[in-house]
Protein backbone atom coordinates (compact mmCIF):
# COMPACT_ATOMS: atom_id res chain seq x y z
CA UNK A 1 0.00 0.00 0.00
CA UNK A 2 1.60 3.57 -1.11
CA UNK A 3 0.85 6.38 1.62
CA UNK A 4 -0.75 9.43 -0.64
CA UNK A 5 2.10 12.25 -1.74
CA UNK A 6 1.35 15.60 -0.52
CA UNK A 7 1.04 17.95 -3.37
CA UNK A 8 3.50 20.89 -2.45
CA UNK A 9 3.05 23.90 -4.64
CA UNK A 10 6.85 25.55 -6.23
CA UNK A 11 5.59 29.06 -5.03
CA UNK A 12 4.05 29.50 -2.09
CA UNK A 13 0.29 31.07 -1.97
CA UNK A 14 0.17 34.34 -1.34
CA UNK A 15 -3.09 36.09 -0.55
CA UNK A 16 -3.48 39.62 -2.16
CA UNK A 17 -2.77 42.95 0.11
CA UNK A 18 -5.69 45.64 0.24
CA UNK A 19 -6.47 47.90 2.29
CA UNK A 20 -9.27 49.91 3.89
CA UNK A 21 -9.01 53.26 2.62
CA UNK A 22 -10.69 56.63 4.80
CA UNK A 23 -14.33 57.30 3.35
CA UNK A 24 -14.98 60.08 1.29
CA UNK A 25 -17.23 62.58 2.32
CA UNK A 26 -19.93 61.41 -0.90
CA UNK A 27 -19.58 58.07 0.80
CA UNK A 28 -20.90 58.83 4.69
CA UNK A 29 -20.58 56.47 7.36
CA UNK A 30 -24.10 55.32 8.84
CA UNK A 31 -23.22 55.38 12.44
CA UNK A 32 -25.13 56.44 15.19
CA UNK A 33 -23.68 58.99 17.01
CA UNK A 34 -24.40 61.34 20.07
CA UNK A 35 -25.19 64.35 17.95
CA UNK A 36 -28.23 62.59 15.94
CA UNK A 37 -29.45 59.97 18.68
CA UNK A 38 -32.22 61.82 19.07
CA UNK A 39 -36.20 60.24 19.04
CA UNK A 40 -38.17 63.13 19.19
CA UNK A 41 -38.08 64.47 15.72
CA UNK A 42 -41.08 63.98 13.17
CA UNK A 43 -40.26 61.24 10.02
CA UNK A 44 -41.64 63.82 7.97
CA UNK A 45 -38.09 65.89 8.13
CA UNK A 46 -36.63 63.12 5.89
CA UNK A 47 -38.72 63.30 3.52
CA UNK A 48 -38.11 67.22 3.13
CA UNK A 49 -33.97 66.82 3.25
CA UNK A 50 -34.20 64.56 0.62
CA UNK A 51 -36.52 66.58 -1.40
CA UNK A 52 -34.29 68.99 -0.98
CA UNK A 53 -31.41 67.04 -2.05
CA UNK A 54 -32.57 65.25 -5.11
CA UNK A 55 -34.90 67.97 -6.38
CA UNK A 56 -31.50 70.03 -8.26
CA UNK A 57 -30.73 66.64 -9.92
CA UNK A 58 -34.23 65.67 -11.26
CA UNK A 59 -34.74 69.17 -12.84
CA UNK A 60 -31.66 69.10 -14.53
CA UNK A 61 -32.24 65.44 -15.86
CA UNK A 62 -35.73 66.69 -16.59
CA UNK A 63 -35.05 69.85 -18.75
CA UNK A 64 -32.49 68.02 -20.65
CA UNK A 65 -35.09 65.50 -21.45
CA UNK A 66 -37.51 67.75 -22.85
CA UNK A 67 -35.95 70.42 -23.30
CA UNK A 68 -37.04 69.70 -27.57
CA UNK A 69 -40.65 68.63 -26.56
CA UNK A 70 -43.53 69.98 -28.64
CA UNK A 71 -45.28 72.54 -26.22
CA UNK A 72 -42.30 74.29 -24.70
CA UNK A 73 -43.23 72.61 -21.26
CA UNK A 74 -42.54 75.04 -18.03
CA UNK A 75 -41.11 73.88 -14.70
CA UNK A 76 -44.04 74.63 -12.01
CA UNK A 77 -42.10 74.40 -8.86
CA UNK A 78 -45.46 73.61 -6.68
CA UNK A 79 -47.66 70.71 -7.44
CA UNK A 80 -50.59 72.78 -5.90
CA UNK A 81 -49.90 75.49 -8.57
CA UNK A 82 -50.18 73.36 -11.94
CA UNK A 83 -52.49 75.04 -14.37
CA UNK A 84 -55.18 72.98 -15.90
CA UNK A 85 -54.30 72.16 -19.72
CA UNK A 86 -51.22 73.57 -19.33
CA UNK A 87 -48.15 71.18 -20.33
CA UNK A 88 -45.62 71.54 -17.46
CA UNK A 89 -43.63 69.22 -15.21
CA UNK A 90 -43.46 68.89 -11.41
CA UNK A 91 -41.14 67.13 -9.09
CA UNK A 92 -42.04 65.61 -6.15
CA UNK A 93 -42.02 62.34 -3.58
CA UNK A 94 -43.86 59.62 -4.74
CA UNK A 95 -46.89 57.85 -2.25
CA UNK A 96 -48.25 54.71 -3.01
CA UNK A 97 -51.53 54.90 -1.46
CA UNK A 98 -52.22 50.88 -1.13
CA UNK A 99 -55.13 49.73 0.75
CA UNK A 100 -52.90 46.52 1.48
CA UNK A 101 -50.26 48.46 2.87
CA UNK A 102 -50.12 47.68 6.95
CA UNK A 103 -51.48 50.30 8.77
CA UNK A 104 -50.83 51.37 12.44
CA UNK A 105 -53.95 52.64 13.07
CA UNK A 106 -55.53 49.37 12.16
CA UNK A 107 -53.29 47.59 14.07
CA UNK A 108 -54.03 49.25 17.14
CA UNK A 109 -57.79 49.08 16.80
CA UNK A 110 -58.04 45.29 15.80
CA UNK A 111 -59.30 42.98 18.25
CA UNK A 112 -56.69 41.34 20.34
CA UNK A 113 -58.08 38.14 20.85
CA UNK A 114 -58.27 37.15 17.53
CA UNK A 115 -54.84 36.34 16.46
CA UNK A 116 -53.29 38.56 13.50
CA UNK A 117 -53.27 37.70 9.93
CA UNK A 118 -50.14 36.71 8.73
CA UNK A 119 -47.78 39.65 6.97
CA UNK A 120 -48.19 39.74 2.92
CA UNK A 121 -46.18 38.66 0.50
CA UNK A 122 -47.21 41.70 -1.61
CA UNK A 123 -48.43 45.13 -0.98
CA UNK A 124 -49.39 45.51 -4.64
CA UNK A 125 -53.63 45.62 -5.70
CA UNK A 126 -55.35 46.89 -8.90
CA UNK A 127 -56.68 49.82 -6.49
CA UNK A 128 -53.39 51.35 -5.70
CA UNK A 129 -53.35 55.35 -6.77
CA UNK A 130 -49.53 56.76 -7.38
CA UNK A 131 -49.18 60.52 -5.30
CA UNK A 132 -46.40 63.28 -5.73
CA UNK A 133 -46.43 65.56 -3.10
CA UNK A 134 -44.00 68.37 -2.05
CA UNK A 135 -43.71 70.97 0.62
CA UNK A 136 -46.68 72.94 -0.85
CA UNK A 137 -49.52 69.38 -1.17
CA UNK A 138 -49.97 66.41 -3.40
CA UNK A 139 -51.37 65.20 -6.61
CA UNK A 140 -52.35 62.40 -7.84
CA UNK A 141 -50.75 60.56 -11.15
CA UNK A 142 -52.56 58.93 -13.77
CA UNK A 143 -51.66 57.11 -16.88
CA UNK A 144 -50.47 54.01 -18.35
CA UNK A 145 -47.06 55.35 -18.60
CA UNK A 146 -46.33 56.15 -14.74
CA UNK A 147 -48.50 53.05 -13.51
CA UNK A 148 -45.99 51.07 -15.30
CA UNK A 149 -42.94 53.12 -14.10
CA UNK A 150 -42.20 50.21 -11.09
CA UNK A 151 -42.56 53.39 -8.25
CA UNK A 152 -42.31 52.95 -4.70
CA UNK A 153 -42.79 55.53 -1.92
CA UNK A 154 -40.32 57.73 -1.33
CA UNK A 155 -38.89 57.80 -4.36
CA UNK A 156 -37.92 61.32 -6.01
CA UNK A 157 -39.48 61.84 -9.56
CA UNK A 158 -40.13 64.08 -12.42
CA UNK A 159 -43.67 63.95 -14.31
CA UNK A 160 -44.10 65.79 -17.82
CA UNK A 161 -48.13 65.85 -18.28
CA UNK A 162 -51.23 67.67 -17.99
CA UNK A 163 -53.68 68.17 -15.13
CA UNK A 164 -57.15 66.75 -16.37
CA UNK A 165 -60.41 68.56 -15.45
CA UNK A 166 -60.73 66.61 -12.11
CA UNK A 167 -57.79 67.65 -10.87
CA UNK A 168 -55.39 64.37 -11.69
CA UNK A 169 -51.92 64.95 -13.16
CA UNK A 170 -52.01 62.66 -16.39
CA UNK A 171 -48.31 61.79 -17.22
CA UNK A 172 -46.86 61.41 -20.47
CA UNK A 173 -43.33 60.86 -19.39
CA UNK A 174 -40.99 61.03 -16.41
CA UNK A 175 -37.35 61.15 -15.56
CA UNK A 176 -35.57 60.52 -11.98
CA UNK A 177 -32.37 61.85 -10.79
CA UNK A 178 -30.23 59.38 -12.69
CA UNK A 179 -27.01 57.32 -11.65
CA UNK A 180 -24.51 59.71 -9.39
CA UNK A 181 -21.23 60.65 -10.34
CA UNK A 182 -18.22 58.02 -10.35
CA UNK A 183 -14.82 58.74 -9.31
CA UNK A 184 -13.02 58.51 -12.92
CA UNK A 185 -10.04 56.23 -11.68
CA UNK A 186 -12.62 53.67 -11.42
CA UNK A 187 -13.90 54.44 -14.96
CA UNK A 188 -10.51 54.39 -16.33
CA UNK A 189 -9.87 51.10 -14.68
CA UNK A 190 -12.85 49.35 -15.88
CA UNK A 191 -12.20 50.34 -19.58
CA UNK A 192 -8.46 49.66 -19.50
CA UNK A 193 -9.43 46.10 -17.90
CA UNK A 194 -12.36 45.10 -20.01
CA UNK A 195 -11.02 42.67 -22.45
CA UNK A 196 -8.62 41.05 -19.77
CA UNK A 197 -9.73 37.27 -19.12
CA UNK A 198 -11.82 36.66 -15.74
CA UNK A 199 -9.21 34.15 -14.56
CA UNK A 200 -6.71 36.34 -14.61
CA UNK A 201 -4.42 36.26 -11.54
CA UNK A 202 -5.98 39.14 -9.67
CA UNK A 203 -7.35 39.33 -6.46
CA UNK A 204 -11.24 38.52 -5.50
CA UNK A 205 -13.23 40.20 -3.07
CA UNK A 206 -15.68 37.19 -1.52
CA UNK A 207 -19.42 38.03 -0.01
CA UNK A 208 -21.82 35.68 1.73
CA UNK A 209 -24.31 36.29 3.56
CA UNK A 210 -26.93 34.40 5.50
CA UNK A 211 -24.89 31.96 7.58
CA UNK A 212 -27.61 31.55 10.28
CA UNK A 213 -25.83 29.56 12.50
CA UNK A 214 -27.82 28.18 15.24
CA UNK A 215 -30.53 27.35 13.12
CA UNK A 216 -33.17 24.16 13.75
CA UNK A 217 -31.68 23.24 10.40
CA UNK A 218 -28.33 24.37 10.59
CA UNK A 219 -25.46 24.01 7.71
CA UNK A 220 -22.49 23.40 9.73
CA UNK A 221 -20.76 21.50 7.33
CA UNK A 222 -21.02 23.85 4.54
CA UNK A 223 -19.74 26.82 6.68
CA UNK A 224 -17.00 24.44 8.09
CA UNK A 225 -15.92 23.83 3.76
CA UNK A 226 -16.50 27.56 3.29
CA UNK A 227 -13.47 27.91 6.33
CA UNK A 228 -11.18 25.58 5.26
CA UNK A 229 -11.52 26.65 1.32
CA UNK A 230 -11.05 30.25 2.12
CA UNK A 231 -8.08 29.55 4.54
CA UNK A 232 -6.69 26.95 1.56
CA UNK A 233 -7.25 23.66 3.33
CA UNK A 234 -9.54 22.41 1.34
CA UNK A 235 -9.59 21.41 -2.52
CA UNK A 236 -6.75 20.72 -4.93
CA UNK A 237 -4.03 23.15 -5.83
CA UNK A 238 -6.50 24.19 -8.52
CA UNK A 239 -8.83 25.44 -5.23
CA UNK A 240 -6.19 26.50 -3.30
CA UNK A 241 -4.88 28.52 -5.88
CA UNK A 242 -8.37 30.40 -6.22
CA UNK A 243 -8.45 30.58 -3.00
CA UNK A 244 -5.33 32.48 -2.47
CA UNK A 245 -6.23 35.47 -4.84
CA UNK A 246 -9.25 36.05 -2.29
CA UNK A 247 -8.09 39.19 -0.57
CA UNK A 248 -11.29 39.60 2.15
CA UNK A 249 -14.40 38.08 3.11
CA UNK A 250 -17.78 40.37 3.19
CA UNK A 251 -20.47 38.63 5.49
CA UNK A 252 -24.16 40.73 4.62
CA UNK A 253 -25.95 39.83 7.49
CA UNK A 254 -27.68 36.67 8.99
CA UNK A 255 -24.93 35.38 10.77
CA UNK A 256 -26.82 34.34 13.79
CA UNK A 257 -29.88 32.66 13.11
CA UNK A 258 -33.87 34.33 15.28
CA UNK A 259 -33.50 33.18 18.87
CA UNK A 260 -34.99 29.54 19.34
CA UNK A 261 -36.57 28.81 22.82
CA UNK A 262 -34.77 25.56 23.93
CA UNK A 263 -37.41 25.33 27.27
CA UNK A 264 -37.01 21.80 28.75
CA UNK A 265 -40.60 19.46 28.79
CA UNK A 266 -39.87 18.51 32.26
CA UNK A 267 -40.09 20.77 35.14
CA UNK A 268 -36.72 20.46 37.49
CA UNK A 269 -35.72 22.83 40.50
CA UNK A 270 -33.12 24.95 39.49
CA UNK A 271 -31.77 28.08 41.16
CA UNK A 272 -32.12 31.21 40.11
CA UNK A 273 -29.44 32.67 37.50
CA UNK A 274 -27.88 36.04 38.27
CA UNK A 275 -28.83 38.64 35.64
CA UNK A 276 -31.85 36.77 34.78
CA UNK A 277 -29.74 34.42 32.92
CA UNK A 278 -31.51 31.29 32.15
CA UNK A 279 -29.80 27.98 30.05
CA UNK A 280 -32.92 26.77 29.68
CA UNK A 281 -34.34 29.16 27.47
CA UNK A 282 -31.17 30.78 25.84
CA UNK A 283 -28.04 28.89 24.74
CA UNK A 284 -24.74 30.72 23.65
CA UNK A 285 -23.82 27.92 21.39
CA UNK A 286 -24.44 29.95 17.82
CA UNK A 287 -22.54 32.76 19.26
CA UNK A 288 -19.65 30.41 20.31
CA UNK A 289 -19.92 28.56 17.41
CA UNK A 290 -19.62 31.50 14.90
CA UNK A 291 -16.76 32.58 16.87
CA UNK A 292 -14.69 29.80 16.17
CA UNK A 293 -15.45 30.20 13.16
CA UNK A 294 -14.55 33.88 12.56
CA UNK A 295 -11.64 33.33 14.55
CA UNK A 296 -10.21 30.53 11.81
CA UNK A 297 -10.63 33.05 9.00
CA UNK A 298 -9.04 35.90 10.60
CA UNK A 299 -6.17 34.34 11.33
CA UNK A 300 -5.88 34.05 7.63
CA UNK A 301 -7.55 37.06 6.23
CA UNK A 302 -9.29 40.44 6.79
CA UNK A 303 -13.32 40.03 7.40
CA UNK A 304 -16.09 42.57 7.52
CA UNK A 305 -19.27 41.63 9.23
CA UNK A 306 -22.63 43.34 9.11
CA UNK A 307 -25.76 42.28 10.99
CA UNK A 308 -28.47 41.43 9.43
CA UNK A 309 -32.79 41.02 10.53
CA UNK A 310 -32.00 37.72 12.19
CA UNK A 311 -28.84 39.23 14.31
CA UNK A 312 -28.86 40.55 17.51
CA UNK A 313 -28.59 43.89 16.45
CA UNK A 314 -31.56 46.65 16.62
CA UNK A 315 -34.01 46.60 14.10
CA UNK A 316 -33.91 49.79 12.70
CA UNK A 317 -31.98 51.04 10.14
CA UNK A 318 -28.98 51.82 10.13
CA UNK A 319 -28.15 48.79 12.36
CA UNK A 320 -25.27 49.32 13.93
CA UNK A 321 -22.01 47.04 14.48
CA UNK A 322 -22.51 44.25 16.59
CA UNK A 323 -20.36 44.16 19.76
CA UNK A 324 -16.88 43.12 18.99
CA UNK A 325 -17.07 42.03 22.68
CA UNK A 326 -19.15 38.93 21.80
CA UNK A 327 -16.91 37.37 19.36
CA UNK A 328 -13.99 36.32 21.89
CA UNK A 329 -10.70 35.95 20.64
CA UNK A 330 -11.47 36.87 17.02
CA UNK A 331 -12.06 40.90 18.51
CA UNK A 332 -8.43 40.92 19.13
CA UNK A 333 -7.66 40.66 15.59
CA UNK A 334 -7.30 43.81 13.80
CA UNK A 335 -8.54 42.04 10.18
CA UNK A 336 -11.94 41.69 11.66
CA UNK A 337 -14.04 44.42 11.41
CA UNK A 338 -17.92 44.68 12.58
CA UNK A 339 -19.73 47.23 9.99
CA UNK A 340 -22.66 49.06 9.88
CA UNK A 341 -25.82 48.32 7.97
CA UNK A 342 -25.47 49.14 5.67
CA UNK A 343 -22.15 50.54 5.06
CA UNK A 344 -19.77 51.62 2.55
CA UNK A 345 -15.94 50.40 2.55
CA UNK A 346 -13.44 51.55 0.57
CA UNK A 347 -10.80 49.32 -0.56
CA UNK A 348 -7.17 50.22 -2.43
CA UNK A 349 -4.44 48.12 -3.73
CA UNK A 350 -1.92 48.28 -1.21
CA UNK A 351 0.45 45.62 -3.17
CA UNK A 352 2.99 47.20 -5.59
CA UNK A 353 3.31 44.31 -7.70
CA UNK A 354 -0.23 44.38 -8.61
CA UNK A 355 -1.75 46.68 -11.72
CA UNK A 356 -2.18 49.69 -11.23
CA UNK A 357 -3.97 52.45 -13.29
CA UNK A 358 -3.97 55.93 -14.76
CA UNK A 359 -6.15 58.92 -14.00
CA UNK A 360 -6.29 59.50 -17.83
CA UNK A 361 -7.61 56.82 -20.37
CA UNK A 362 -4.40 54.88 -21.73
CA UNK A 363 -4.46 54.70 -25.29
CA UNK A 364 -2.96 51.48 -26.08
CA UNK A 365 -2.66 48.50 -23.55
CA UNK A 366 1.24 48.07 -22.81
CA UNK A 367 2.48 44.93 -23.98
CA UNK A 368 6.24 44.65 -23.05
CA UNK A 369 7.54 45.17 -19.48
CA UNK A 370 9.70 48.14 -20.72
CA UNK A 371 6.65 49.96 -21.27
CA UNK A 372 4.93 48.79 -18.14
CA UNK A 373 8.20 49.90 -16.10
CA UNK A 374 8.17 53.46 -18.30
CA UNK A 375 4.72 54.37 -17.18
CA UNK A 376 4.54 52.78 -13.38
CA UNK A 377 5.94 56.42 -12.46
CA UNK A 378 2.72 58.02 -13.74
CA UNK A 379 0.30 55.25 -12.34
CA UNK A 380 -1.48 54.91 -9.21
CA UNK A 381 -3.10 52.26 -7.14
CA UNK A 382 -6.52 51.08 -7.91
CA UNK A 383 -9.22 51.02 -5.66
CA UNK A 384 -12.85 50.24 -5.49
CA UNK A 385 -16.15 51.91 -3.53
CA UNK A 386 -18.18 48.89 -2.19
CA UNK A 387 -21.73 49.49 -0.62
CA UNK A 388 -23.49 46.52 1.26
CA UNK A 389 -26.47 46.20 2.81
CA UNK A 390 -28.14 42.98 4.39
CA UNK A 391 -31.30 42.86 2.03
CA UNK A 392 -33.59 44.66 4.17
CA UNK A 393 -34.23 47.70 1.75
CA UNK A 394 -34.81 45.36 -1.35
CA UNK A 395 -37.37 42.89 0.28
CA UNK A 396 -39.49 46.15 1.23
CA UNK A 397 -40.12 47.64 -1.98
CA UNK A 398 -40.32 44.00 -4.02
CA UNK A 399 -43.51 44.25 -1.59
CA UNK A 400 -44.79 47.18 -3.48
CA UNK A 401 -44.54 45.82 -7.57
CA UNK A 402 -45.37 42.88 -9.16
CA UNK A 403 -43.20 39.99 -10.13
CA UNK A 404 -43.66 39.69 -13.39
CA UNK A 405 -42.37 42.42 -14.65
CA UNK A 406 -40.50 43.58 -11.53
CA UNK A 407 -37.67 41.40 -10.25
CA UNK A 408 -35.10 41.93 -7.45
CA UNK A 409 -32.50 42.76 -9.52
CA UNK A 410 -34.10 45.52 -11.47
CA UNK A 411 -35.16 47.12 -8.50
CA UNK A 412 -32.04 47.28 -7.12
CA UNK A 413 -30.91 48.67 -10.89
CA UNK A 414 -33.89 51.43 -10.44
CA UNK A 415 -32.31 52.39 -6.90
CA UNK A 416 -29.03 53.52 -8.49
CA UNK A 417 -31.10 55.64 -11.15
CA UNK A 418 -33.60 57.22 -8.02
CA UNK A 419 -29.95 57.84 -5.94
CA UNK A 420 -31.64 56.20 -3.12
CA UNK A 421 -31.24 52.80 -1.58
CA UNK A 422 -34.02 52.53 0.95
CA UNK A 423 -36.84 55.09 -0.14
CA UNK A 424 -39.58 53.39 1.43
CA UNK A 425 -38.19 54.09 4.79
CA UNK A 426 -39.30 55.39 7.22
CA UNK A 427 -43.19 54.66 5.40
CA UNK A 428 -42.86 50.46 5.47
CA UNK A 429 -38.90 50.04 6.06
CA UNK A 430 -38.25 51.08 9.87
CA UNK A 431 -35.85 53.79 10.08
CA UNK A 432 -33.84 56.03 12.50
CA UNK A 433 -35.87 59.64 12.33
CA UNK A 434 -32.46 61.88 10.95
CA UNK A 435 -33.58 65.54 11.27
CA UNK A 436 -31.20 67.50 8.94
CA UNK A 437 -30.06 64.45 6.78
CA UNK A 438 -30.98 61.12 4.32
CA UNK A 439 -27.81 59.00 4.69
CA UNK A 440 -29.79 56.76 2.24
CA UNK A 441 -29.21 58.88 -0.65
CA UNK A 442 -26.46 57.29 -2.91
CA UNK A 443 -24.16 60.66 -3.67
CA UNK A 444 -21.43 58.48 -5.53
CA UNK A 445 -22.30 55.63 -7.45
CA UNK A 446 -20.30 52.74 -6.15
CA UNK A 447 -17.90 50.30 -8.16
CA UNK A 448 -19.76 46.80 -6.06
CA UNK A 449 -23.61 46.97 -5.45
CA UNK A 450 -23.93 44.29 -2.78
CA UNK A 451 -27.58 43.07 -1.35
CA UNK A 452 -27.17 40.15 1.14
CA UNK A 453 -30.03 37.57 1.81
CA UNK A 454 -31.81 36.84 -1.43
CA UNK A 455 -33.63 33.95 -2.67
CA UNK A 456 -30.98 33.43 -5.32
CA UNK A 457 -28.03 34.64 -6.88
CA UNK A 458 -28.52 37.48 -9.39
CA UNK A 459 -25.82 40.07 -11.04
CA UNK A 460 -25.73 42.46 -13.34
CA UNK A 461 -23.37 45.27 -14.88
CA UNK A 462 -25.21 48.67 -14.73
CA UNK A 463 -23.78 51.12 -17.32
CA UNK A 464 -24.90 54.83 -18.06
CA UNK A 465 -23.30 56.84 -20.86
CA UNK A 466 -24.01 60.18 -21.60
CA UNK A 467 -27.20 61.05 -23.33
CA UNK A 468 -27.57 62.16 -26.63
CA UNK A 469 -30.11 65.22 -26.03
CA UNK A 470 -27.28 67.56 -24.52
CA UNK A 471 -25.33 70.09 -26.06
CA UNK A 472 -22.16 70.27 -26.59
CA UNK A 473 -20.47 71.62 -23.73
CA UNK A 474 -22.61 69.15 -21.47
CA UNK A 475 -21.36 65.98 -23.55
CA UNK A 476 -18.48 67.30 -23.14
CA UNK A 477 -18.19 67.63 -19.42
CA UNK A 478 -19.72 64.09 -19.10
CA UNK A 479 -17.14 62.63 -21.45
CA UNK A 480 -14.41 63.89 -18.88
CA UNK A 481 -16.61 61.81 -15.98
CA UNK A 482 -15.99 58.65 -18.26
CA UNK A 483 -19.37 56.12 -18.18
CA UNK A 484 -20.28 54.93 -14.38
CA UNK A 485 -20.21 51.46 -14.24
CA UNK A 486 -21.56 49.54 -11.27
CA UNK A 487 -21.66 45.59 -10.74
CA UNK A 488 -24.98 44.62 -8.87
CA UNK A 489 -24.27 41.55 -6.58
CA UNK A 490 -27.31 39.52 -5.16
CA UNK A 491 -25.79 37.19 -2.59
CA UNK A 492 -28.36 34.33 -1.70
CA UNK A 493 -28.62 32.87 1.80
CA UNK A 494 -25.83 30.08 2.35
CA UNK A 495 -27.44 28.51 4.41
CA UNK A 496 -29.99 27.99 1.51
CA UNK A 497 -28.32 27.66 -1.52
CA UNK A 498 -24.31 27.00 -0.09
CA UNK A 499 -23.26 29.63 -2.89
CA UNK A 500 -20.83 32.41 -1.83
CA UNK A 501 -20.02 35.28 -4.38
CA UNK A 502 -16.46 36.51 -5.90
CA UNK A 503 -15.93 39.26 -7.27
CA UNK A 504 -12.95 40.34 -9.32
CA UNK A 505 -11.56 43.36 -7.78
CA UNK A 506 -10.22 44.97 -11.39
CA UNK A 507 -12.47 43.90 -13.87
CA UNK A 508 -15.60 43.06 -11.62
CA UNK A 509 -16.19 39.98 -13.12
CA UNK A 510 -18.17 37.59 -10.97
CA UNK A 511 -17.83 34.05 -9.99
CA UNK A 512 -19.95 31.89 -7.54
CA UNK A 513 -18.51 29.18 -4.92
CA UNK A 514 -21.11 26.63 -4.11
CA UNK A 515 -20.65 24.27 -0.93
CA UNK A 516 -23.14 21.43 -1.00
CA UNK A 517 -23.26 18.11 1.36
CA UNK A 518 -25.12 15.19 0.69
CA UNK A 519 -27.97 14.98 2.37
CA UNK A 520 -28.04 18.52 4.01
CA UNK A 521 -30.35 21.46 3.36
CA UNK A 522 -28.05 23.88 1.92
CA UNK A 523 -26.98 24.22 -2.22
Amino acid sequence: MTETETLVPETPYTRPSTSVLPPSEKTPSFTINAANKSYRHQYANIYFVRLRLLRTFVEDQARKRWREVAGNPTYVPRVLEVEKGELCFVIGTVYMDMPLKPNVIEDIARDHSIPSPPPRQKFYSEEDNIMLEDESGRICLVGDRIRSAGLVTGVIVGALGIETHNGDFEVVDFCYAGMPPQPSTASAASEADESMDVDSPDEWVAFVSGLEVGDLSPSDAQIQMLAEYLTGELGGTEDQTSASRISRLIIAGNSLSSIVSTTAHEETERKPRRYGYDNTTFTPHPALNLSTTLLDLARSMPIHLLPGASDPSGTILPQQSLPRGMFGQTASYSTFSCETNPTYIHIGNSNPSQPSVSNKKPQQKASSSSTKSKSSSTTKSLDRTILVNSGQPLNDMFKYLPTPPHTRLSIAESTLKWRHMAPTAPDTLWCHPFFTSDPFVISETPDIYVIGNQPEFKTKLVREKSSSNVNAKEKEKEKEEGEKRCRIVLVPSFKETGVVALVNFRTLEVKTVCFSVQGMNGG
